[in-house]
């Protein structure tokens, strides 16, 4: 599976909305699994979308035929843009499904890992943190990408802000500590994205 993450700085938020539900077009389209996302919960005039594909065949054959018309709609609505691909490594938890229905929030955290430590940060990724978030009430599902250069995507969907701040209260030093992340990240940035459902596809 791949996972498109795109984050813009939205100068019209009215009309970047506006935009974002004509990505309904996107249903039917061969190999499309889903699409969802919303605004930072720390950056007022950012916004997060998540995307889901089969497979990079499926997603270049839509990226060359129908992505110009559905993203006309929102041409001179942000100011910025960044896209990112990955493929799909594991699941965080369980039977991940590219579903946004029952979820408030999602954590996005990007990491860029020095290259000799690449699958130690993987390893750990899957012994120390995916077992954590699995088992921190709140946590529905979650998925673990990779990217050319050593960069990894964990993005994770939580029913609600609350039960992922008690995760975050309890574990994240002593996790990072078990899992010699300083180590391993030479980067890492974040967000708390707040979903807006009627951006699901």
């Amino acid at each position: 599976m791949l996972v498109k993450w795109i984050r813009c700085t939205v100068m019209d938020r009215r009309g970047f909305e506006r935009g974002q539900r004509k990505w309904a077009g996107l249903l039917g389209e061969p190999g499309f699994r889903g699409q969802g996302g919303g605004w930072s919960r720390g950056h007022p005039d950012v916004a997060h979308i998540f995307a889901f594909w089969e497979n990079r065949v499926f997603y270049d054959s839509f990226m060359a035929r129908a992505h110009d018309g559905l993203a006309a709609e929102q041409s001179g609505t942000y100011s910025g843009i960044q896209v990112k691909l990955f493929e799909h490594r594991f699941d965080v938890k369980t039977g991940f499904e590219p579903r946004f229905t029952d979820a408030d929030v999602v954590r996005v955290a990007h990491s860029k890992v020095r290259e000799d430590r690449v699958e130690h940060f993987a390893l750990m990724q899957e012994r120390v943190w995916n077992p954590a978030m699995a088992g921190s009430p709140g946590m529905l599902r979650g998925v673990f990408g990779e990217a050319p250069g050593q960069e990894f995507l964990v993005l994770s969907m939580w029913q609600s802000s609350a039960e992922r701040g008690k995760y975050r209260a309890g574990s994240i030093e002593r996790l990072t500590q078990r899992a010699q992340t300083e180590d391993d990240v030479a980067e890492l940035t974040g967000d708390v994205v707040q979903l807006e459902p009627s951006w699901t596809v």
